[in-house]
């Protein structure tokens, strides 16, 4: 796996100040906010790593970096509204404040890409996390080999990061396939489970496989990576939804002797396997 970074934070305790220079509603449930820190460092972070995003007055939760580390001054979260922290965050507007706790846990292991085909795997939500690995690939693109994407919504109207799909669906960098569960008027794409996507092209037993999105769509999509032939230690999965408090102490995330928010949240499927609760 990749190293953890050295904090921008010294103290990983001390929530710090982060400014929202952009706030937008991406659906009713989901609000995608760019950040800068009020004390003008840079936020050093890996793909896949976490922070922990808190209000005074209301809590902290867990979330995914939703941007590349490549993209230097500012970085992105996205909240969906489902109970009173992300509820009061999502009310945030752009100038206001908030704090965060970061970066937390291990992410991708680049190294492990690196000069090989890429498959990432995203349901629903699950594009936020991985859409730091996705920009991070095309922003190095040279150094990977092919490297396809697949997105899945329940329905198109739940489709996330819209500027992207409609760039990644033009672009020569990514093989990018996207599907619905269940199709509007104006739908013109795949309707199915994500897993139908495999049949839309040809994926290589030497890939470097990246899955992320709701518990259930885990063994099916990991079934047909089997079917493959791509060894499972090369099948990472991202944990990131059993997070809480991010440092290991609350013992929330454990998953016997692992912890998610300090051994993840991103593993190889060959280390959490046989671990019923990672995927229940």
């Amino acid at each position: 796996m990749g190293h953890q970074c050295k904090s921008t934070i010294e103290n990983l305790f001390m929530p710090e100040e982060a400014e929202i220079v952009r706030a937008e509603f991406m659906t009713p449930a989901e609000k995608h906010f760019t950040l800068r820190l009020k004390s003008g460092k840079a936020m050093v972070f890996e793909p896949g790593q976490m922070l922990e995003v808190s209000l005074f007055g209301f809590g902290e939760i867990p979330i995914g970096f939703a941007s590349s580390p490549t993209r230097k001054g500012t970085f992105d979260i996205v909240v969906r509204s489902v109970g009173r922290v992300s509820s009061a965050l999502n009310r945030l507007e752009k100038g206001d404040s908030l704090w965060v706790r970061a970066p937390l846990g291990k992410g991708f292991d680049l190294e492990k890409m690196r000069g090989r085909d890429v498959l990432v795997v995203a349901g629903g939500i699950g594009l936020c996390p991985t859409r730091s690995l996705i920009n991070y690939i095309l922003d190095r693109r040279s150094e990977f080999g092919k490297f396809t994407l697949f997105f899945g919504t329940k329905t198109p109207k739940d489709q996330l990061f819209r500027e992207d799909l409609a760039q990644w669906r033009i672009s020569k960098n990514v093989e990018f396939h996207e599907t619905v569960d269940r199709a509007d008027e104006n739908w013109k794409g795949n309707v199915g489970v994500i897993t139908t996507l495999f049949k839309n092209t040809t994926i290589s037993p030497d890939t470097v496989a990246v899955i992320c999105g709701p518990p259930v769509m885990y063994k099916f999509v990991i079934r047909d990576l089997d079917r493959i032939g791509i060894a499972r230690d090369r099948i990472f999965v991202d944990l990131e939804r059993r997070m809480k408090c991010g440092v290991g102490k609350c013992g929330h995330c454990q998953m016997n002797d692992l912890y998610v928010c300090m051994d993840g949240p991103v593993f190889p499927y060959s280390k959490v396997q046989d671990r019923e609760e990672a995927f229940g």
